[in-house]
């Protein structure tokens, strides 16, 4: 497998713009579709999307590359083939296909004009590091194409790219092969140099530049012996059939003067590289050039293509645009083409000052006056400064939508945190109507079990520890039995200070709910020896009460709405907690029937005094015989505690979470007595003082107790 390098020297330092990602993205999910790009798009520093004129490291793109690779099981040459295929189809996708058909009749013009492509691409996108390339026509008529390039290790694309231009454009089968790889010794600013065999399986109709050359100069004779016709305006007429063989004057019908006001800038120099003739403008802003035998190389850099500045290697690119840059008094780059004059030993530079803006015009000094009339750099720059306009503003608007995306993602982020909040609140159906601007009314379920919890010695805890030591401690206790509700599938009701309520049944109706209740009260027991009491530094002890009966829950207030459960279920429930026993869970009759016979280890209690209730026969729950530890506490993995259907038939649209109304307080005082929070009694039921509790005639008829 090809590895992909990549130098780390800070002066090599590329860049490649965003369409380069983008057409990797698309086509890593067009060919091996969205769950790879997810997986790929999970490394740091990688977007889901990519902004077209966006610079990113060529880092990201190669390790993206590396990683499609590995992901993949696929060589990287494989790979990188198949993007240079795709590279072309993304372009002419993107609105380049008008420009790339033009760029020549046959593959030879078409990959001799790429350099000059890019040269105009880089008006636009001015950090662009394009690669470069040269066709060699060897003596035996095979077409060699050098590839130059700043980054090593991708020279795969090419194939990809010039076999999938061949098929589409020029309707030809072409086929590539590395000849030479080395280190660039030609072209001073590239790092590797590749040189690849065409093998083109049908030659093009398209005769090639030099096979042109070649015949023109087979079938070239005399004017005496040139037989053609001639028109009344004294031109050639070009016999049908033949190629074309073009006539030159034998003087040069221009003199000196003219030409160097035609052509404001060009230069003519020799093999010494010493100027003979410039024009008018060059004279203007590189004055320098007009000191006999000043040579080029003193005044200008060649920037493009970066070769040695010399004749010979001029002459070997001759077919790529050169850009020239001055080094002295004002910084002018031209852009042209040179044109070898064999009978003169002498270089044609044909230019014209490479400009981006209008403002890069004033910089340099420049007005449009000064580019002759004939010059495209005069509509060049005009339509440049709309097009960067046009391109700051699709930049900014894709910016604006990459802001949007990331602003959506983060507030559906928030939302969720929202929602989380709300269905801690609220059971989620419930939630749910209310955030579509529905009334919930209220709703009656025939049965359900409730089950309360407090902490022993509370009150003389909280009288000798520091406030934040009780929270801790809460924190830690309520933690765990939150955990416990979601897996045993309860709803909590509701928490005030040391009391805990939880309801099975409710909202949503199962024949288990006592069974699901009873297993997280044995949790609740198991959990509370893992949190410390402050005061002694053992565990703590909690006493927990259940009991089976109908409630009515439906949703109370506008500000802030609260699902409460409603009904004498709610205030038996209490009872049984309030008078039960330290670390022992205290069952009413009602819950005892629901669990006698599944599996659970009762033990009778026997009559005992309920405040408002009178003579109850209770019973406490001592352990689940067919349950393990693990099992009740969450830790048994791929075990289903509860195998049961849900009641379908009838759906209760009663709010998410169920609160009782507070009921009259049975604690003595030494004034009316009035509403409080909890109406529940944690005088132990096994003092026997006659004073701690009331007659059952206190509350013999309430029918409705509520939690608030």
């Amino acid at each position: 497998m090809c590895v992909i390098q990549l130098s780390n020297e800070a002066e090599y330092l590329l860049w490649l713009y965003g369409f380069i990602n983008s057409c990797l993205q698309s086509l890593v999910m067009e060919k091996f579709g969205q769950d790879t790009w997810d997986k790929l798009s999970s490394l740091p520093g990688v977007r889901d999307t990519f902004m077209t004129y966006t610079v990113y490291d060529d880092v990201l793109t190669v390790s993206l590359v590396q990683e499609a690779c590995s992901l993949l099981n696929v060589s990287s040459d494989v790979f990188l083939k198949l993007f240079g295929e795709h590279f072309f189809i993304f372009c002419k996708q993107a609105g380049y296909d008008t420009m790339l058909r033009t760029l020549g009749g046959n593959l030879v013009e078409f990959i001799g004009n790429l350099d000059a492509l890019h040269s105009y691409l880089a008006l636009s996108y001015q950090e662009m590091n394009a690669p470069s390339f040269r066709v060699e026509m060897t003596d035996d008529g095979k077409m060699l194409l050098h590839y130059y390039s700043d980054r090593k290790g991708l020279y795969h694309i090419v194939p990809g790219i010039m076999e999938a231009v061949a098929r589409d454009f020029f309707d030809t089968q072409v086929t590539m092969e590395v000849l030479n790889q080395s280190e660039e010794d030609e072209r001073t600013g590239k790092k590797e140099h590749v040189v690849f065999l065409v093998n083109q399986a049908s030659k093009s109709c398209c005769l090639s530049q030099s096979d042109s050359s070649a015949e023109t100069i087979e079938s070239t004779s005399t004017d005496e012996d040139d037989h053609r016709e001639i028109n009344t305006d004294g031109r050639y007429i070009q016999p049908p059939g033949r190629c074309f063989l073009p006539c030159y004057p034998k003087r040069l019908w221009m003199e000196g003067k003219a030409f160097c006001d035609a052509f404001p800038f060009h230069i003519v120099f020799d093999e010494q590289l010493k100027v003979r003739q410039m024009g008018v403008n060059i004279q203007k802003f590189v004055p320098g050039l007009q000191v006999r035998d000043a040579k080029l190389d003193q005044f200008f850099t060649l920037v493009h293509p970066q070769v040695t500045f010399t004749i010979e290697s001029i002459r070997k690119f001759i077919n790529s645009q050169f850009v020239l840059k001055s080094h002295k008094h004002i910084m002018l780059k031209l852009r042209g083409q040179m044109v070898w004059m064999e009978s003169l030993a002498c270089m044609l530079y044909l230019c014209s000052p490479k400009l981006r803006s209008l403002q890069e015009l004033q910089d340099v000094g420049l007005h449009l006056a000064d580019l002759a009339q004939h010059d495209v750099t005069r509509d060049l720059v005009l339509l440049n400064q709309q097009r960067l306009a046009e391109m700051e503003l699709t930049n900014q608007l894709e910016r604006k939508k990459e802001e949007l995306r990331i602003l959506s993602r983060h507030l559906e982020a928030e939302k969720e945190k929202t929602e989380t909040l709300l269905y801690a609140m609220l059971p989620r159906h419930i939630a749910n109507q209310l955030k579509d601007g529905k009334s919930v009314e209220a709703g009656e379920f025939e049965v359900c079990t409730i089950l309360f919890s407090d902490v022993v010695t509370f009150t003389n805890i909280c009288a000798a520890c520091e406030p934040i030591h009780i929270v801790h401690m809460l924190n830690s206790m309520y933690s765990k039995f939150d955990r416990l509700t979601s897996i045993h599938d309860i709803y909590k009701v509701e928490t005030i200070g040391d009391a805990y309520m939880v309801v099975g049944g409710v909202p949503v109706p199962t024949h288990t709910h006592a069974h699901r209740v009873a297993n997280f009260a044995l949790g609740m027991r198991i959990a509370a020896r893992e949190v410390t009491n402050p005061v002694t530094g053992k565990p703590i002890q909690i006493r927990v009460g259940l009991h089976t009966g109908p409630v009515l829950a439906g949703v109370v207030g506008e500000k802030m709405p609260r699902y409460c459960l409603f009904g004498d279920t709610v205030n038996t429930a209490s009872r049984m907690e309030s008078h039960g026993v330290p670390d022992h869970i205290h069952l009413s009759s009602s819950t005892h029937r629901e669990l006698k016979d599944a599996g659970f280890d009762l033990k009778e209690r026997g009559q005992i005094e309920v405040k408002g209730k009178g003579q109850m026969t209770t019973f406490f729950l001592m352990g689940n015989l067919t349950m393990a530890e693990e099992s009740i506490m969450g830790k048994a993995d791929g075990v289903c505690l509860y195998r049961e259907e849900l009641h379908s038939d009838k759906e209760h649209d009663t709010g998410p979470e169920v609160r009782p109304e507070t009921e009259k307080s049975d604690k003595p005082s030494g004034g009316d007595p009035g509403p409080d929070l909890f109406s529940w009694d944690i005088t132990p039921p096994y003092q026997t003082d006659s004073n701690t509790c009331t007659t059952p005639a206190d509350n013999i008829n309430s029918k409705l107790c509520v939690l608030l």
